[in-house]
């Protein structure tokens, strides 16, 4: 059930955008609100004199990856903007609202708002800042005939239930029709990982519920990373969501990328250092994975700087020919956390409830012995205090 979760996460950030809320942003305030550039010469330096990134960071603030068109080409949300956008949110009642019983809506809201935290606004209206109206550039002919011709396959193998005969927005774009789908037995038109109406095998089913992992690059709401560095190399560990957590390496000693026709779920990361920036070039993607349409020829190209000892700055340029007319550049700002770890703000009771509703993953996890059951759902010990109000729901 991993999907459904990050689903409920992505759907608490999109709540952002529907709020209406007056505009007003003078340029000289918007550039006042920017985050602190680097101070040249202070950067942090490992006993062997490479730029320190390491420690676990967590961005503490929520923000869109795109800009809501109401705002235009307003980079950065005014003090009062951010402060209605947050009253709003906090009176959403989520996930507590219980759908009628015994509907379809109710069966699928398996959380309660307990495991969906809120964090407060961010300053910037998006993540993207470039293309300048924050937006994720227009697709090809060619992908936007791929993305229909998957919907429309899900959609005809859906049209037989109660999802198209009430109307549920699932089934946008489709028609109800109790009939059998003649498209029952069709290959999807392309290796699916969102999904279908189909159950003849696991690849009818979602990454998520296969207990695949997450993938790059990372958006999560709710995440963590922590960066490792020795000598010559770089590891990242991320713990996103409800622990599903995974480790990426980087290659830093100059080789080239992998062959062509090694393909890896998290890509190749290859990286270097520009000045006091890591940048990683990440390539060799899985075409069984997925972001926003774009598989095997998915391109990252990814810099991490360390702006002062408790911020580090990332930014994230992504390009694939085949989908987007255009590269795309995304800017976020972690915060450091503590270096020592605890168990999230679920209970371990909490915890097996978590188990029994999302099946496999998490009976693997409680399996575990409990000196590594202690580590599935975790947070930083002694976390600041902003980072605990930005995880709790803001009242």
């Amino acid at each position: 059930m991993q999907n459904r979760f990050r689903a409920s996460i992505i759907a608490i950030v999109a709540v952002v955008p529907a709020v209406a809320v007056a505009i007003s942003a003078p340029i000289a305030w918007a550039q006042a609100q920017k985050p602190a550039p680097s101070v040249q010469g202070a950067a942090l330096k490992t006993p062997w004199g490479d730029p320190d990134l390491q420690g676990i960071w967590m961005e503490e603030t929520d923000t869109p990856l795109q800009r809501p068109a109401r705002f235009a080409n307003q980079e950065y949300f005014t003090p009062e903007q951010r402060a209605e956008l947050d009253q709003v949110r906090s009176a959403l009642a989520g996930k507590d609202q219980r759908a009628e019983r015994g509907t379809e809506l109710d069966v699928g809201g398996s959380y309660n708002q307990l495991f969906v935290p809120r964090k407060h606004s961010g300053v910037r209206t998006s993540m993207i800042v470039d293309p300048p109206n924050g937006r994720i550039p227009p697709m090809t002919a060619e992908a936007q005939k791929m993305a229909a011709a998957e919907r429309e396959f899900r959609l005809a193998l859906i049209r037989a239930t109660d999802t198209c005969k009430l109307q549920y927005r699932g089934c946008a774009g489709g028609k109800y029709d109790p009939t059998p789908s003649p498209r029952r037995a069709e290959l999807a038109p392309r290796y699916s990982v969102a999904g279908m109406n189909r159950h003849d095998g696991p690849e009818d089913f979602a990454a998520g519920t296969r207990c695949l992992p997450g993938r790059l690059p990372e958006f999560a709401s709710i995440s963590f990373r922590r960066i490792v560095q020795t000598p010559g190399g770089i590891s990242m560990i991320y713990d996103v969501g409800q622990g599903q957590g995974w480790q990426r390496t980087m290659v830093m000693d100059g080789r080239p990328h992998l062959p062509p026709h090694v393909r890896q779920w998290f890509g190749d990361s290859r990286g270097h250092w520009e000045g006091d920036t890591l940048v990683i070039d990440v390539t060799n993607f899985s075409p069984k994975t997925d972001f926003q349409g774009s598989r095997e020829n998915l391109h990252l190209v990814e810099r991490w700087t360390r702006t002062s000892p408790t911020e580090l700055a990332y930014e994230l340029t992504i390009e694939d020919p085949t989908v987007w007319v255009r590269p795309w550049t995304v800017k976020r700002e972690f915060t450091r956390q503590s270096d020592e770890e605890i168990k999230s703000i679920t209970s371990r009771a909490a915890s097996k409830e978590i188990m029994r509703s999302r099946g496999c993953c998490a009976a693997r996890a409680w399996r575990r012995p409990p000196s590594q059951r202690d580590a599935v759902l975790i947070l930083p010990r002694k976390t600041k205090p902003s980072a605990i109000q930005a995880l709790r729901r803001i009242r």
